[in-house]
């Protein structure tokens, strides 16, 4: 089997920010990193749901909702991906991002919690989900990453990580 693309990545050295994961297809995933890997503490999976439903609702309602195909947390709970159909760089989501992170700190509930619109509806952690994005949102401000460092592993085999 190949190696899946995002495992072709020097996770020691990922910093928050937001960087295009693959474009294929028409399609631009982008890998919005909220925090640093296996240094800081993933999110807590409540509050990542509850980013989730906030970060899809705002999405989903923007200037852009032709194009987005997905919005959906990371299983390492480091952060979201984000599918966008169209002509969509770093920058651009980046400057989305910013705009749907200043309207999720100004919101008192999370969308659709009830049982009749989520699958686990008492997961969720809305001051949780602030803290996250306040200091996510300062990140993409102040202190902004978008290069990935490639991972550099070579197997007894002479094949390098991708090619395992």
């Amino acid at each position: 089997m190949e190696a899946i693309a995002s495992f072709t990545i020097d996770h020691t050295r990922l910093k928050p920010g937001i960087y295009v994961s693959r474009q294929d297809r028409g399609f631009t995933t982008f890998d919005l990193r909220i925090t640093e890997p296996n240094k800081e503490p993933a999110m807590a999976p409540a509050a990542i749901h509850s980013l989730e439903h906030l970060m899809a609702t705002w999405f989903r309602n923007s200037a852009v909702k032709d194009d987005v195909v997905y919005v959906g947390p990371m299983g390492c709970l480091t952060g979201m991906y984000i599918i966008m159909t169209g002509s969509y760089d770093v920058e651009d989501m980046r400057r989305l991002t910013i705009e749907c992170l200043e309207w999720l700190l100004g919101q008192e509930q999370v969308p659709a919690t009830e049982p009749q619109t989520c699958g686990n509806y008492l997961l969720h952690d809305l001051p949780m989900c602030k803290w996250e994005s306040a200091r996510y949102l300062d990140r993409l401000q102040h202190h902004f990453h978008s290069e990935y460092t490639p991972l550099h592993v070579t197997l007894a085999d002479g094949k390098v990580f991708a090619d395992a």
